[in-house]
């Protein structure tokens, strides 16, 4: 949740995210599909609070969660609700942005989400206000979580993304995982990071969407675990 990537080639997409967490949290439960209200959603499952930082729905919408708006906050320790929680209820919407547009965010901790779905959207609540960008989604974005990097390394670390896609002659999620699944020689603010303050990145989950099957994977680096879990074939964009 504190790292995240959005390709774009035609009509196939890829999603990819990296959680980063202090030690003391217990890792995530693997993607499993969960019925909400009356749809399907694929997500690994935050063992702690019970939400999640990434989620499917059977539509092909995708959601994902960074945490921190635009500057680093201090947590007040206690608020309404998770944000993990939060992600769940936005994507299990039927109308997930007029949904984001009404909802009362009071006492939740601020928060980015990345949402695509047919449309792509960048949504930050900063504490006491909502801001909506709509981005292009036959564009290449990253997004870096504003509690963990400053604006220097948030640059630097954009400049690698876009190095990758340069340096890429044919995008695959191979690739893709490995570059997200690499400390980059800085293992205080690469992609995958472990600092002597206990935060390290947990895992790497990636969702794949072609216009054929959709498929979202999970690297758990803590207990090296890797699952691969096809979604149903009758989401798609179009």
């Amino acid at each position: 949740m504190c790292t995240v990537s959005f390709i774009s080639q035609g009509e196939n997409y890829w999603i990819t995210s990296n959680r980063d967490e202090h030690v003391s949290r217990p890792s995530a439960l693997e993607p499993k599909e969960v019925i909400i209200g009356n749809v399907k959603v694929l997500f690994p499952k935050d063992a702690k609070a019970g939400g999640t930082w990434f989620a499917l729905k059977e539509d092909g919408a995708v959601a994902v969660l960074l945490n921190g708006a635009f500057v680093n906050h201090t947590s007040n320790g206690n608020y309404a609700k998770s944000r993990g929680l939060v992600l769940l209820d936005i994507i299990a919407s039927e109308e997930p942005f007029v949904f984001l547009e009404n909802m009362d965010l009071f006492q939740i901790e601020p928060f980015t989400l990345v949402f695509f779905h047919k449309k792509l959207l960048e949504f930050r609540w900063d504490g006491h206000q909502k801001y909506f960008k709509p981005l292009d989604p036959q564009e290449n974005h990253i997004w870096s979580s504003a509690t963990l990097y400053r604006d220097d390394v948030i640059a630097h670390r954009k400049h690698l993304f876009e190095k990758f896609i340069a340096d890429s002659n044919a995008i695959s999620h191979e690739k893709i995982m490995d570059f997200h699944s690499n400390n980059h020689s800085d293992f205080e603010n690469g992609f995958i990071i472990d600092r002597q303050t206990g935060l390290k990145t947990f895992s790497v989950t990636q969702v794949v969407l072609h216009s054929e099957q959709t498929v979202m994977r999970h690297l758990d680096l803590r207990s090296d675990k890797f699952f691969q879990v096809p979604f149903a074939p009758n989401q798609l964009m179009h």
